[in-house]
């Protein structure tokens, strides 16, 4: 039996970006996904997502992004395909940490950005209505990423750089040593180093491997309203835009009318289209039982108070899933007993526009490398009094 270098379980948006940086380094690796491609069961489809280098007081991400942007850029030339649209982004609050701490981040890597009062806010956005105490970030830099042609755009560069995807397939089961033994519901395989992307999933194959992270799998409603007047979200003249405290204690996400001519996409939680960036908590294999009524009538409160021009009802409810770890850092690491079996989870809904800069890291702990950024935030031990080991 052949032995590849590296098998990556998981074809979402952070395993094909990592299977994409090994096969460029000439690794030969295998990509297995559990569902037929394409699919809208996990966390990685869809058609946009937002992008930003804003990130409040969490500079870490701030310089992870500085190296997403140009690798974007990289893949877009590769691919042939154009994945970002600048719009901007707009943060707003009222002296909460994400608006507080994004100024002077932003001002420190030299990233373009605007504070704005409540007047020059209402000049260029007309359409939205905040408090006149509210402080107005924006930042220039920030748009929003073709997820579909983004995923798409990594699985077939890895094609074409000489990795295998295989679809279809789910992983039964994990078997370390100094080469590891991946089961899956068709074939064994193995190989020097495995690359655990498996999003929601995590929550199931992990204890499998002795290891129980504190992971919470929520379904996320993704909202799109429908604009009164037609054209008045579209990208040309609305950014993405962000509340950290927005409906209770939870964020909400919005971006321009993109994906469906006339709606905006509005999201709590995390992020016309605009939600609440949190949901009802489920298991990944029947999220579609989870009630989240309660997180609908909240955006239908939020979007009568600040988006007038929207119609009072969403038109298009779609969802996705979020892995969350309870600090909402990622977890990006070896497994304490087995370093050879990568851990890449707890993705938290922020985890699509660093995919590049994930990937890579990812790609250096399978190589046995070390890793181009302090990976102190993202590892397991930082659970050590609630992680089954």
């Amino acid at each position: 039996m052949a032995i590849y270098d590296v098998i990556v379980v998981g074809a979402g948006i952070e395993g094909s970006s990592t299977a994409y940086q090994l096969a460029k380094q000439g690794k030969r690796t295998l990509l297995l996904e559990q569902f037929p491609l394409p699919h809208s069961r996990g966390s990685s489809h869809g058609q946009t997502r937002i992008t930003r280098k804003a990130y409040g007081e969490l500079e870490y991400y701030t310089v992870m992004m500085k190296e997403a942007f140009p690798l974007w850029e990289t893949l877009e030339r590769e691919s042939g395909r154009k994945i970002f649209r600048k719009t901007g982004m707009l943060a707003v609050g009222s002296g909460d940490a994400f608006t507080r701490g994004t100024v002077p981040c932003l001002h420190r890597h030299g990233i373009p950005h605007r504070v704005l009062d409540y007047q020059q806010m209402k000049q260029l956005y007309p359409m939205i209505e905040y408090p006149r105490d509210y402080t107005f970030v924006l930042d220039d830099s920030a748009g929003i990423l073709m997820a579909d042609k983004a995923l798409l755009s990594y699985q077939e560069t890895f094609r074409r750089f000489g990795g295998e995807l295989r679809d279809g397939e789910k992983v039964l089961d994990i078997i370390p040593g100094d080469t590891v033994g991946v089961r899956t519901s068709s074939h064994h395989y193995r190989t020097h180093s495995v690359v655990l992307t498996v999003g929601a999933w995590a929550t199931k194959l992990l204890p499998k491997l002795q290891l129980t992270l504190p992971l919470k799998v929520l379904r996320i409603s993704v909202l799109y309203w429908r604009e009164k007047v037609a054209g008045r979200y579209g990208a040309d003249k609305f950014p993405t835009f962000y509340e950290m405290k927005a409906v209770d204690d939870y964020a909400v996400f919005g971006s321009p009318s993109e994906e469906y001519p006339g709606l905006v996409k509005v999201r709590m939680g995390i992020p016309v289209h605009i939600c609440l960036h949190w949901g009802p908590e489920v298991d990944p294999d029947s999220r579609d039982k989870a009630d989240d009524s309660w997180v609908i009538d909240k955006m239908k409160r939020y979007i009568a108070r600040h988006f007038p021009e929207l119609e009072a009802e969403p038109a298009i409810a779609e969802t996705c899933m979020y892995t969350m770890s309870p600090d909402t850092d990622f977890i990006l690491d070896r497994h304490p007993s087995w370093r050879n079996i990568i851990i890449g989870a707890g993705f938290s809904g922020h985890g699509f526009k660093i995919a590049p800069v994930v990937g890579k890291l990812l790609t250096e702990l399978a190589l046995n490398k070390s890793p181009s950024y302090d990976m102190t935030k993202f590892r397991i031990q930082r659970f050590q009094h609630n992680a089954k080991l």
